[in-house]
């Protein structure tokens, strides 16, 4: 059955009369706040329930950690986000913190309690921390139409509210400098819900290490996260809310030993006479800085509910180079100063329509404004490029520029029967950025339940992604020619948007405590958007490949009974593109060239990842541990001609083994001690070895490491 596509001015009158409708009832509703804890605690378990029916991921792939599956990891709440989300099916770890998720290289939507979180200016630091989330949803595959622009997966964080009162305070360290002091404490009282936490991290292991080595040089890392929530429940319908959240966070960026700066190591350049430098005493380092606000108002009945929320992000990103090593090593020392302020309003509603059809309808608007100011050092060439002075000149590079986004889906889930379900609607975008763009994307997904436990599902999604605004590149190439800094290519065509058709086909089995689950996909993309990471300052820069193809498999299993719970997770996939068209002069023309006509493998592509743990618990004792199975991320292959292939190899396969444990001293009142081993058997491998399109530096793997934790409730 074909999809019905709603006219924009039906659907657009819809969310009006749906708008009018719940703020209509607000104002006739005379129920009485709830007055005791028990009573907000149910409520707002109610409204929380409500909420969640708005956005619910009908037809995707969606696999939930829960806070206890948190706890049990290696680290546990002191994870950082990246790490927790390896777990889920699908997921590849990568340098700098990244990962992707089905063999995309960003894509990913942030949501708190459903309410979207802009994208902001982060590289190394984990903004959202696991100890603010009740439990984490990530979700992939064919997405219903309420879900748009970065469609890669969304992650999910459903906040701790403090319907459960009480808090802790902890502290945390071991191996590599570690120390982690933090807090949480939440609590309820007159109609009120709130939540805290804050954190300090330091330790010697800020970004992954350059070389295989147990102690990085100059590789500190200082960071600093706070998180708010409050709700008020103004009655059974109604409530508001607001969520704030800050991180401020200091990388080193470490140091490869043993190089000079001259031939062959650096690039044969003299700086006010000097032509050389040990690599030990480069000293770089990158600041990054986040605030976060939204506040929500949510009217519920028994067969309606409306959200409207506003937030905002502000963040920026500050990298102080080495002003002689840089120049030695890479003919340019780039100070970059970035900000990005991005707010918007997301209103959204759920109506019963009868007992068969169910509307969801919405608009999101949202708009950025990001600002990059650049100082370079350089040094003058001549039409060869050759070095003709050794005095640095200085180059000064500033813009700005704003984006709009509006957005606009309607939906409608039908049950056919009480066994299959279809849920299908249309999704309507336009940014105007660096270019002006826009896209009507529809979406069907078919649900069917043939058998207890059985759950079979198959969709198709018509995506439409920009590439992210705050990340595009605003150099001036022509204030670089004639200097060590000029680019063999002046081509540098805007970035566009990407466009997808997106097949999913999938099926679930519970056989008791045990649930299995295949799910395959494939993608075509036009524009297939990648980053790279281009100069000395850490930023990605977003690029396009004419076409792209990716395909893969994604098996899971997870039981639980009783004390014992475990996961396994395999993924296959395989991803391609051909012929960059924008960005060009960020790259080699022999790789430009055969790019063009030669569909490559994607940079951050894993033939095969895989996931599994175990936890069990005796007592107040719980014994818990994970490992990560990767087959290897892309590098050049080289030809025995001298030439090579991009991204034409991969990096040997690792396996990373964690383990856990923690020990409740009941008498105590609340005591808990912790033990984890990160890298147990110590596996020493590589993530990137710094070949491969738009590929940094080398980076490795975590070395063993020992942590130890108390924590006392209270």
């Amino acid at each position: 059955m074909s999809p019905q596509r709603p006219s924009g001015a039906w659907a657009s009158a819809a969310l009006g009369l749906a708008l009018l409708q719940g703020a209509a009832r607000a104002a006739e509703d005379t129920t009485q706040a709830p007055n005791t804890v028990s009573d907000v605690v149910v409520t707002a378990h109610k409204l929380d329930a409500a909420r969640t029916a708005v956005e619910p991921s009908l037809g995707a792939s969606t696999y939930t950690l829960s806070r206890q599956l948190v706890e049990s990891l290696p680290g546990g709440e002191n994870a950082g986000l990246n790490q927790v989300l390896l777990q889920a099916p699908g997921v590849v770890q990568d340098s700098f913190g990244q990962f992707h998720v089905r063999d995309d290289h960003a894509g990913l939507q942030y949501r708190l309690n459903n309410v979207i979180l802009p994208e902001g200016l982060s590289v190394f630091g984990q903004v959202l921390s696991p100890r603010l989330a009740g439990s984490t949803e990530l979700i992939t595959g064919a997405l219903p139409a309420q879900y748009g622009l970065r469609t890669a997966g969304v992650v999910n964080i459903t906040t701790r509210s403090g319907a459960a009162p009480g808090g802790e305070v902890s502290v945390y360290g071991g191996s590599h400098g570690k120390l982690e002091p933090s807090f949480e404490y939440g609590g309820s009282g007159g109609g009120t819900n709130f939540f805290v936490s804050g954190s300090y991290r330091r330790s010697d292991v800020g970004i992954e290490a350059p070389e295989n080595a147990t102690r990085p040089l100059h590789d500190r890392t200082d960071q600093f996260q706070g998180f708010a929530y409050l709700d008020h429940i103004l009655d059974g319908q109604n409530r508001v809310s607001l969520i704030l959240g800050t991180s401020d966070q200091r990388f080193q960026i470490p140091n490869r030993r043993g190089l000079n700066g001259a031939d062959p190591d650096g690039l044969g350049l003299t700086v006010l006479g000097q032509s050389s430098l040990p690599s030990e005493a480069l000293n770089e380092s990158q600041r990054e800085n986040t605030q976060f606000g939204i506040v929500s108002f949510q009217h519920s009945t028994d067969r309606s509910t409306v959200q409207v929320s506003g937030f905002t992000r502000y963040s920026t990103l500050s990298f102080d180079p080495d002003p002689l090593g840089d120049l030695l090593f890479d003919g340019i020392a780039q100070a970059a100063g970035k900000s990005d302020f991005a707010g918007g309003l997301q209103a959204e509603g759920m109506f019963e329509l009868g007992r068969r059809h169910t509307l969801r309808t919405g608009v999101i608007l949202q708009a950025d404004r990001a600002a990059s100011d650049t100082s370079s050092l350089v040094l003058p060439t001549d039409a060869t490029g050759a070095q003709i002075n050794d005095a640095p000149l200085t180059i000064i590079d500033n813009s700005a520029g704003t984006q709009t986004q509006t957005s606009f889906y309607v939906e409608d889930e039908w049950k056919l029967l009480d066994s299959l379900t279809i849920n299908y609607g249309v999704r309507l975008d336009a940014v105007d950025a660096f270019r002006r763009e826009k896209a009507a994307s529809p979406r069907v997904n078919l649900v069917w339940t043939p058998l207890s436990g059985t759950t079979l599902h198959a969709g198709y999604a018509r995506y439409f992604t920009p590439p992210p605004f705050e990340l595009v590149a605003s150099e001036t190439i022509s204030k670089f020619l004639g200097t060590t800094a000029a680019p063999q290519i002046a081509e540098d065509d805007a970035a566009r948007a990407e466009t997808d058709d997106y097949y999913d086909v999938g099926a679930q089995q519970k056989v008791g405590a045990l649930t299995l689950g295949i799910d395959g996909y494939w993608r075509d993309a036009k524009n297939l958007i990648d980053e790279g990471q281009f100069g000395a300052p850490i930023v990605l820069t977003p690029f396009n490949y004419q076409v792209g193809k990716i395909r893969g498999l994604e098996l899971s299993a997870t039981y639980a009974k009783g004390p014992f719970s475990a996961w396994a997770n395999l993924a296959y996939t395989r991803g391609k593109g051909r012929n960059i068209i924008s960005s060009q002069f960020n790259f080699a023309p022999d790789d430009l060239a055969f790019i063009a006509s030669h569909y490559i493998f994607l940079d951050h592509n894993q033939t095969y990842t895989a996931s599994a743990g175990a936890s069990y618990r005796w007592g107040n004792f719980k014994l818990s541990g994970d490992l990560l199975f990767g087959s290897g991320l892309r590098r050049d292959l080289m030809l025995a001609d001298g030439s090579s292939v991009p991204n034409g190899g991969h990096l040997p396969a690792y396996t990373q083994v964690n383990l856990a444990a923690s020990y409740r001293l009941a008498a105590a009142g609340g005591i808990e001690l912790r033990l984890d081993v990160v890298n147990l058997f110590d596996a020493r491998y590589e993530i990137r070895d710094g070949t491969g399109v738009g590929v940094g530096a080398p980076q490795w793997g975590p070395t063993r490491g020992v942590f130890g934790g108390l924590s006392k409730a209270f």
